[in-house]
């Protein structure tokens, strides 16, 4: 049984890659490889057992407990 059409080509990536760039423009491809390259690394950093802890997306109460914990090593 040969099934030629799940081979992906040299020329059918080309067209591809073409109708993203269409799609979204050359301005907003870098921002979503950034995205997903922060998403793969966050991915890689779980599956590893690493807990990586950002600030930015800290929410008021989490920052709050924080503070107490300060206060109370004082």
């Amino acid at each position: 049984m040969n099934i030629p059409f799940l081979f992906i080509g040299t020329t059918e990536i080309v067209v591809i890659l073409l109708v993203v760039l269409l799609l979204f423009g050359g301005k907003k491809i870098p921002e979503l490889m950034n995205g997903i390259g922060k998403g793969v690394k966050s991915f890689k950093d779980g599956m590893n057992g690493k807990d990586v802890v950002d600030n930015e997306n800290k929410t008021s109460y989490e920052n709050q407990n924080e503070k107490v914990n300060e206060n109370e090593k004082k």
